[in-house]
């Protein structure tokens, strides 16, 4: 598949049916895009990529935008230095489950499809699967989730959104009369709304999986019949569907597209290398705050490093509030391991995290920088998944141990 023909999909903002002329022969492990939709389209296989088998999960994985409208984030051809800088880490060992493992050892695990190594903007270990490279755009899952609460810090500096205090429903008043009237920006960003909701990815019944993917309207209908089982800021419950929300919320407030806003606050300024796509509810919709913006492996790492340099760009200028990636990292009064939609480990580390295994893992003190692209068997829970949370933190171990 040429890069030709993702611009012109990307362009008109569509999904795959006015692409079919051009990704025909697109394969990916064998597959061709089209074979796997139209399998989708006969009900032959899930509609959903959360229940569909592994390869064919790969296929939807690193094409997302010929199974769903989406909207482009666009660099500026001008990227972010990460100088190849190679680093023998392959005898790093951990552990897992009583047994002792190396990082070789899990480069070579099949669920693995990339995984970048970036200290100091030095790229220092940089694998990927047979069939992946530089240029192979992947889903993220969740990680997009910590994307908008990066745009939600760059909303609060630019003065659309006036303080974390402010009440969902100032924003979206079709909330108004819900459980979401006592809720707060922050509330969202910790997931403490203390509004129910399942994130069960293997119930087909779960809201996750009836409104995991919904936006606009339809969003904001599901949500406000949910009844409340807490006060606000005291029960986590982590919620794809009010990450969602926050992604409307946004948009919202800066009056435009979150796709624009990235593009216009760290995509461009700060360097990415390569187009990034955001999928929406509907051809021209809105952008799931909560999921899948699809990216290169180097951009995860890029973004880690605008983290790193708490939201200053290369040329100094600030996007972020001062203190945002501390307060963003910081433990939260419902939930010690989690900040504002960042993950929380041991001695300050922090990652965005995605299902299947998508990650962009930071450690400030060693200026270390981890992403990972991953197709694991199931959303959560796999072997896979608790390999890939020991060699994180085994990588940072050994690299703050060199500095």
């Amino acid at each position: 598949m040429g890069l030709n023909m993702t611009s012109r999909c990307l362009s008109l903002v569509t999904p795959l049916l006015l692409c079919f002329a051009w990704v025909v022969a697109a394969q990916e492990g064998g597959l061709s895009v089209q074979d796997v939709r139209e399998r989708m389209e006969s009900g032959e296989l899930a509609a959903s990529p959360l229940f569909l088998p592994t390869p064919e999960r790969q296929v939807v994985f690193a094409n997302t935008e010929y199974f769903a409208p989406v909207r482009g984030v666009v660099p500026t051809g001008n990227p972010y230095l990460l100088a190849a800088t190679p680093m023998d880490l392959g005898a790093i060992s951990y552990e897992f489950k009583g047994e002792q493992f190396t990082l070789d050892q899990f480069l070579a695990q099949p669920s693995l499809r990339g995984f970048l190594v970036v200290a100091d903007d030095a790229r220092l270990l940089e694998h990927y699967a047979p069939g992946h490279g530089e240029q192979t755009r992947w889903i993220s899952f969740s990680v997009t989730k910590s994307v908008t609460s990066l745009l939600v810090g760059a909303a609060l500096a630019d003065g659309y959104i006036t303080s974390l205090d402010d009440k969902v429903t100032d924003y979206l008043p079709r909330l108004r009369g819900s459980a979401y009237d006592a809720v707060s920006v922050e509330n969202l960003l910790q997931m403490a709304s203390g509004v129910a909701w399942n994130e069960d990815y293997t119930d087909p019944e779960s809201d996750v999986s009836q409104a995991g993917v919904l936006g606009g309207v339809a969003l904001t209908d599901y949500l406000q019949t949910l009844p409340r089982v807490q006060p606000p800021g005291q029960r986590f419950n982590y919620n794809t569907g009010e990450a969602n929300l926050t992604g409307e919320l946004l948009r919202a407030a800066i009056g435009n597209n979150a796709s624009s806003y990235l593009t216009a606050k760290i995509w461009g300024p700060f360097g990415m290398e390569y187009d990034a796509i955001w999928p929406t509810d509907a051809p021209n919709g809105g952008e799931a705050g909560g999921c899948c913006i699809g990216a290169t492996l180097r951009d995860y790492a890029r973004l880690g490093v605008f983290v790193l340099n708490d939201g200053v760009l290369p040329d100094g200028s600030r996007v972020l509030p001062e203190g945002w990636i501390s307060a963003s990292a910081a433990p939260s009064a419902a939930a010690p391991e989690y900040g504002y939609m960042w993950w929380r480990y041991p001695d300050d580390r922090f990652s965005a995290s995605g299902i299947f295994g998508q990650k962009i893992f930071v450690d400030p003190q060693s200026k270390l920088v981890i992403a990972v692209h991953s197709n694991a068997d199931t959303a959560t829970g796999s072997a896979y998944a608790g390999h890939l949370e020991a060699v994180l933190m085994a990588v940072s171990d050994a690299v703050r141990s060199r500095m």
